[in-house]
């Protein structure tokens, strides 16, 4: 197996294991838990008034449960969910048809909203505010406005890279949280579920080893079991115990902190090519034959999580703990 598979796939959804093992309710999600008190809450007062809930804004990076809170946000209103992402909306038009299909109460998810057109966006200010979108019909001198009134919906917007949304944009979100990583706890929880919604056979340990690997992040999480499952299924009897997490997991080259081949490519290159750095993404991201956008939202924020990267103004820079881990002395820094 390769690096793509375990980062690259394993961060993609796939929509029919995603929806099997998606929970539906807040009872259901397994950790964030302040966040899940906050969302919780203002489901409540928004139901003790009678009235439509606020825009809400979740942020951090993928695979944490954005997706899944929309879907139960809408699930604990009553109301129906549409879906789309900020790429996808090309033009106003394509909102205003999303818009005006919408009835009163109903939710609108945009997953990756920060990646929405600067044209578009504007047109979401009035409908988010007041509920109206005004339309330009035509161009030139036979151009007119046409304002359509929209009933009072909900948008729950979704983001990995916060600092790109407008400030226009941010402050008409009546609610903000940010999710974060999980930790091996939640996780080890969020696997059990899973195995029992499969079907999976699976102890303790077995859960524990394929929580400590997961990065943080349900979504592997959930594709680490898939794996450990059709593993054990072939080579072990159908019994996921810690061993067998253990070789279906090196398998994938993912070793016991949850690096896997592409990460230590990464901590690699910046110590034995650039002295420990510091070194820009552009010049890692083409020394290790990746995206720079793909190293900044995948692999990035988990190596800096567990303390083997530091970003820097003048780039990226390994720290002893990456040193130690390779089994290297840390040398003099390199001259800027």
């Amino acid at each position: 197996m390769t690096e793509h598979f375990v980062s690259e796939t394993l961060n993609k959804k796939d929509p029919e294991f995603d929806i099997t093992l998606r929970p539906a309710r807040f009872a259901d999600f397994v950790g964030q838990r302040k966040v899940r008190a906050r969302l919780e809450l203002f489901v409540e007062a928004a139901k003790g008034r009678g009235d439509v809930l606020d825009h809400v804004l979740l942020s951090g990076p993928p695979g944490l449960g954005k997706t899944t809170l929309a879907h139960i946000l809408a699930e604990a209103m009553g109301a129906n969910l549409k879906a789309t992402s900020g790429p996808v909306i090309d033009k106003p038009g394509d909102l205003a048809g999303l818009l005006t299909s919408l009835e009163r109460g109903d939710v609108i998810f945009i997953d990756e909203i920060h990646r929405m057109q600067k044209a578009v966006e504007e047109y979401l200010y009035s409908a988010m505010e007041d509920f109206v979108l005004d339309i330009m019909i035509d161009q030139g001198p036979h151009a007119r406005s046409v304002r359509l009134n929209l009933p009072r919906f909900t948008l729950v917007g979704a983001t990995t890279r916060s600092g790109l949304l407008t400030a226009p944009l941010r402050s008409r979100f009546g609610l903000t949280a940010r999710l974060d990583y999980y930790d091996a706890a939640d996780l080890q929880a969020i696997i059990a579920r899973s195995a029992r919604i499969l079907n999976v056979d699976v102890d303790e340990a077995g859960a524990r080893e394929i929580a400590r690997r997961a990065r943080g992040t349900p979504r592997i999480a959930n594709s680490l079991l898939r794996w450990v499952r059709d593993f054990a299924q072939v080579k072990a009897d159908n019994k996921i115990t810690r061993a067998v997490a253990d070789r279906a997991l090196a398998m994938l080259d993912i070793d016991e902190h949850g690096l896997d081949e592409m990460d230590k490519r990464i901590l690699e290159t910046i110590l034995h090519k650039f002295a420990g750095g510091p070194v820009g993404v552009s010049s890692l991201a083409v020394s290790v034959g990746e995206e720079a956008d793909t190293i900044e939202e995948v692999y990035e924020p988990y190596l800096i999580m567990e303390g083997y990267l530091q970003r820097t103004p003048q780039g990226r820079v390994a720290t002893a703990r990456a040193y130690a881990k390779f089994g290297l002395q840390r040398g003099p820094p390199r001259p800027e």
